[in-house]
């Protein structure tokens, strides 16, 4: 049942991105599961449980309270139960620090958050259809940040 589908997971303390989002993905009406963390603490809580189901695909909020995205990816990355987790970096920060450091540290992707309705339903929809085994394979910074 679960190759059925792509299992989504957001973490974003931003609750109107978060509903955005969940917003997005009910009218693109692809074959995705979405769930929805408010905080890094609360997706690693939930990462870590011995019988949970790990996404397919992780979109994570660089700045969070408590534990914040950067947080989240060096952990992640650092537990073999995680390595087939694609993950998109889904941050307002532009900043060639930030873009640097989650590259550097594992991230698959990094997306600029778009404040256009239309526009993140096609980038939703460009990452859960992207053949993320030829992308993570060549990764480099050119294809790292995904530009629209």
């Amino acid at each position: 049942m679960r190759e059925e589908y792509t299992y989504v997971v957001l973490a974003d303390d931003d609750e109107d991105d978060r509903l955005f989002f969940t917003d997005a993905f009910e009218e693109l009406k692809m074959q995705t599961k979405v769930d929805i963390y408010k905080d890094g603490i609360e997706l690693m809580n939930a990462l870590n449980q011995s019988d949970s189901i790990l996404p397919n695909i992780l979109f994570l909020d660089l700045n969070m309270p408590m534990k914040s995205g950067l947080e989240c990816l060096k952990e992640i990355k650092s537990n073999p139960r995680f390595r087939d987790i694609s993950i998109a970096i889904y941050s307002t920060s532009a900043s060639e620090e930030d873009i640097e450091d989650t590259f550097v540290n594992g991230a698959n992707i990094y997306i600029k958050k778009p404040s256009d309705f239309k526009i993140l339903k096609k980038i939703l929809a460009d990452v859960v259809t992207m053949n993320w085994q030829y992308h993570t394979s060549g990764l480099n910074k050119d294809n790292f940040l995904l530009r629209l």
